[in-house]
């Protein structure tokens, strides 16, 4: 069944799905559940009136076709954004599909608006490229971190469920008093940031990366750091 633009919430589902992520932070299919279950306003109607949007959504651009050719990543200039990528994404053992796997096994994104299907892709695929800017690790304070950020770019209440999920559970370390408080300072900055959805990553990728930080708006994450730095120096 394919799934219309605008749909009823479904609690229940990212609850179930939540409990799982929960216990296994691996299972990242869930975490497409739960953004498809609580969904939210879909911002694709924005993305079509931006130059870069119309463009990929007339011509269908993939950005996979980029993000998926290591050659083409590793010949880029040094300290450029996508020799960045390439090293974030293959020292993490992470490949540009991987994130396609996981959607699909949390039931992908059968969308009727073939618009709002290529806007949803795009924005998926741009994930370890967020990582890769914003400088929020992958180790889980800074996954959640960087779901506070995607929150304040896309309003996605499941991808905010899953932030303050993680932030919950993070809180837990014995010394963990700055987490929520690095959190909402994720956010602001996620709001401070230019819209990163519409942004032409095939064009950014050979442009230096601190060039492409100062043109999107992007702070150095200081607040996570810091509260990273504490609870490393406080093993759990």
């Amino acid at each position: 069944m394919k799934t219309k633009d605008i749909r009823r919430a479904q609690p229940l589902v990212a609850w179930r799905a939540l409990r799982q992520l929960i216990a296994d932070p691996e299972d990242t299919p869930r975490v497409f559940e739960i953004i498809r279950a609580l969904g939210g306003p879909s911002l694709v109607r924005r993305f079509r009136r931006t130059a870069i949007g119309q463009r990929v959504l007339a011509q269908d651009v993939d950005l996979l076709d980029s993000l998926r050719d290591r050659d083409a990543l590793a010949a880029l200039p040094a300290g450029s954004l996508g020799r960045a990528y390439h090293r974030f994404v293959y020292a993490e053992s992470l490949t540009a599909e991987g994130l396609v796997d996981a959607s699909d096994e949390g039931h992908g994104y059968d969308f009727e608006d073939p618009h709002l299907r290529r806007y949803a892709m795009r924005v998926r695929d741009q994930h370890d490229l967020w990582h890769t800017v914003t400088e929020y690790g992958r180790d889980p304070f800074g996954e959640a971190c960087l779901l506070a950020f995607t929150y304040a770019q896309t309003r996605n209440r499941g991808i905010l469920l899953i932030a303050l999920a993680g932030a919950w559970k993070i809180s837990r370390h014995p010394d963990a008093s700055g987490v929520f408080r690095a959190m909402w300072r994720t956010y602001r900055d996620g709001c401070h940031a230019s819209w990163l959805p519409a942004q032409d990553w095939e064009a950014l990728l050979p442009r230096p990366l601190a060039q492409v930080r100062r043109l999107l708006a992007v702070r150095p994450p200081a607040a996570y750091r810091a509260a990273l730095a504490t609870m490393q120096a406080q093993p759990a």
